[in-house]
């Protein structure tokens, strides 16, 4: 069945952020007295950003109540603010031509991603990037049920758009949570991109049916031309 809806996670799949969320989330973390190590780190980016502070406060040897979390998550709010101020993010390389591509040929483009709308709005409206432009559909965390690698983002999207069924659905991001949700939600294809901080070799053990240098280049693994 031809694919009519690709949904693409945003920080490190679609959105240069230098790794700052990657650095609020260990920084908020550590700020709250825990460890934090890199595969830990890995294994919950992706997901529901107060999921992945509550794990990795319990990892990291901190009991996450509710007001640790509370302030956990408050901490990386104004952290990310501030890293993005610092830095701010970018569009990865041919991300923009992709969307026009895809939706030039009728196949929607949804953004899902483990941010809150209020991280999520303003970073759009930094890259210019709108529903109606260049997007049909953006998905946040805190309108689902449970963010990744549940795959109820996915679901949203397609509801969103009105694309008719899961199996014209490409789920293309840089995380294992991402993978798995594209996975879980029964979407076509569940491909990995390597722009975040994982390889092929860590992508194609979590299930992707496809690894892909970018979202670049998806357009060229449909079968579109420029």
């Amino acid at each position: 069945m031809t694919i009519t809806l690709c949904a693409f996670d945003m920080a490190g799949t679609t959105i240069d952020d230098k790794g700052r969320v990657y650095d609020a989330l260990r920084d908020c973390v550590t700020r709250q007295g825990a460890t934090v190590a890199d595969d830990d780190l890995q294994t919950w980016m992706g997901t529901e950003k107060r999921d992945a502070i509550t794990n990795l406060l319990r990892l990291g040897g901190v009991e996450p109540t509710s007001q640790v979390v509370d302030a956990g998550y408050a901490d990386f709010v104004e952290l990310l603010r501030t890293y993005y101020r610092q830095t701010p993010p970018v569009a990865l390389p041919g991300v923009e031509q992709a969307f026009t591509i895809l939706r030039r040929n009728a196949i929607k483009v949804a953004l899902t991603t483990g941010f809150s709308r209020e991280v999520a709005g303003p970073l759009l409206e930094a890259l210019g990037w709108g529903v109606g432009r260049q997007l049909d559909a953006v998905v946040c965390a805190d309108e689902v049920a449970a963010g990744r690698p549940a795959p109820y983002m996915v679901h949203r999207a397609l509801e969103r758009t009105g694309t008719a069924s899961m199996a014209e659905v490409l789920v293309a991001g840089d995380t294992v949570a991402d993978v798995q949700a594209g996975l879980r939600s029964g979407a076509a294809q569940s491909i990995g991109v390597l722009t975040g901080a994982l390889g092929s070799d860590q992508l194609t053990a979590a299930g992707a049916t496809a690894v892909l240098e970018g979202v670049q280049d998806v357009p060229a693994h449909l079968g579109l031309g420029e």
